[in-house]
C-alpha cells in the first residue's frame, strides 16, 4: 500500500470520531499538508506532515505508517507521530480551566464584570 485517503487515514488514526467528520473538516480547510488546504480524496504517503485545527489547537502529525482499517487507541502511536508543541496543549488547558467555558447562554451582569476581570479588560 503506497497511499490512502487523508479522511480515511485521519478517521483510522482516531483523530476524528467519524469518517464523515474528517471529510467535513477536509471541506472545510482545517486540514493542511505543507500548509495547503487538501480535499477529503487527497491521497498522503508515509513521512507527510498534517496539520489539523482541531478547535482552539493546531494539532500537526507526521505519518509513519500507512492502514485501511480503524486501529485501537494503544496502536496508534506505530501509524502516526504527533509534533503538535507543548503550547497548543497548554493553551487547551487554559481554556479548561476558565470559569466561563460552561456558561451556556448570555452571561449575568455579575459574570460579565469577572470575564471583564479575568481577560483584564476592565483596566
Amino acid at each position: 500500500m503506497e497511499s490512502v485517503r487523508i479522511d480515511k487515514y485521519l478517521w483510522s488514526v482516531r483523530l476524528f470520531k467519524t469518517r464523515s467528520q474528517a471529510t467535513d473538516a477536509c471541506r472545510s480547510g482545517r486540514v493542511k499538508i505543507d500548509g495547503d488546504a487538501v480535499k477529503p480524496s487527497r491521497d498522503v504517503k508515509v513521512g507527510q506532515e498534517i496539520s489539523l485545527h482541531l478547535g482552539p489547537i493546531t494539532k500537526t502529525v507526521k505519518i509513519l505508517q500507512l492502514l485501511q482499517k480503524r486501529v485501537g487507541a494503544k496502536l496508534v502511536p506505530e501509524y502516526m507521530q504527533d509534533l503538535t508543541p507543548a503550547e497548543e496543549y497548554q493553551k487547551l488547558e487554559l481554556i479548561k480551566q476558565s470559569p466561563f467555558v460552561k456558561r451556556k447562554g448570555r452571561p449575568t451582569k455579575k459574570e460579565r464584570r469577572d470575564m471583564d476581570e479575568w481577560f483584564g479588560w476592565d483596566e
